[in-house]
């Protein structure tokens, strides 16, 4: 991978207006004499452990190890486990690299992507997509080595899927971007499924149902915020191009099918009363909150709704491996 040249910085000299004191290099300064080098390369390391987007990498790896264990009827090989995570992380990770490369121009134009490192100019285009492309090719290698060569194909026809059909097509052209494109999203449940398994069934396809109907609320949440962005780069995201009960109404919907997922599972994968209590209370919680927000429609009450769709898969999820374990 082609990374010389971007620890170089030019260096930042600092008038000292103190006689005929001769001109130093600024300590501050990227490139300074005493610790320069090492905060350049350390800040590129950062940007590029950011142009995979970890926040959202962690999101997809808390729904495949409760997967794993809920394929497994108990604690799977923890080798497996982790290679498989590793695996998870370097697909996932590639595939948001590829989104920022190919989304670098409407960055620019939206407020809370200008610090992403194709934006600030951290990283070069070139050296972003060659990243991707190897970090794709480890994950494949890693999941086909470790797990098996299903979870590898599914991993990757996830990454085409979010590249080809959400970032390249929908995205710019779609209102219904994100309910189509977020099925990527959804896959990790069958990677980690699968990683156990080698074989796919209906238990993994009822979650991943329950991921593909989580993705818009959780994400029009977000852009009812950010909405103003949307439109200042010319997105078509829901609540920036329909009225906000139109996009309210289409929350409680996908959310209540979310919640229908969530509690089909309960005979599918005979899971028990932890599970089941935990996923009657959340969605009806769930629900609600999106309904509040059609009545509360404001910024602060739609980051509510967004933290609180983070922690319910995290909940969900955990109340699944509780009931699978004890």
């Amino acid at each position: 991978m082609a990374l010389a040249g971007l620890c170089d910085r030019p260096v930042r000299w600092d008038v000292m207006a103190v006689g005929s004191r001769p001109l130093v290099p600024s300590r501050l300064a990227p490139g300074g004499v005493a610790h320069g080098g090492r905060r350049a390369a350390t800040s590129t390391i950062g940007a590029y452990v950011a142009l995979t987007k970890p926040r959202i990498i962690e999101l997809l790896l808390i729904t495949t190890v409760p997967t794993m264990v809920l394929a497994e009827g108990g604690w799977p090989s923890t080798w497996l486990v982790l290679l498989t995570l590793i695996g998870g992380t370097l697909a996932a990770g590639g595939a948001n690299a590829v989104n920022m490369y190919v989304d670098r121009d409407i960055d620019r134009l939206m407020e809370r992507t200008q610090n992403r490192p194709l934006v600030t100019g951290a990283i070069e285009p070139r050296n972003a997509l060659v990243f991707a492309v190897v970090l794709e090719v480890a994950a494949f290698l890693v999941l086909w080595a470790g797990a098996n060569l299903l979870a590898a194909t599914l991993a990757l026809a996830a990454t085409a899927f979010y590249v080809g059909i959400y970032t390249l097509w929908l995205k710019r052209t779609s209102r219904q971007n994100i309910v189509i494109g977020g099925a990527a999203g959804a896959v990790p449940v069958l990677v980690g499924w699968a990683a156990v398994q080698n074989s796919l069934g209906w238990t993994p396809f009822v979650l991943f149902a329950a991921m593909f109907f989580w993705t818009p609320p959780h994400f029009w949440a977000l852009a009812i915020k950010y909405a103003d962005d949307y439109r200042a780069a010319n997105v078509p995201m829901l609540p920036a191009v329909v009225p906000f009960e139109h996009a309210v109404r289409q929350m409680v919907g996908h959310t209540v099918a979310m919640v229908a997922a969530t509690i089909v599972l309960i005979p599918v994968a005979d899971l028990g009363l932890i599970y089941s209590v935990t996923a009657v209370a959340l969605g009806a919680v769930f629900i609600g909150a999106t309904i509040w927000l059609g009545r509360r429609p404001t910024a602060s009450a739609s980051m509510r709704v967004f933290g609180f769709s983070i922690t319910y898969v995290t909940v969900l999820f955990g109340a699944m491996t509780l009931d699978v374990l004890l």
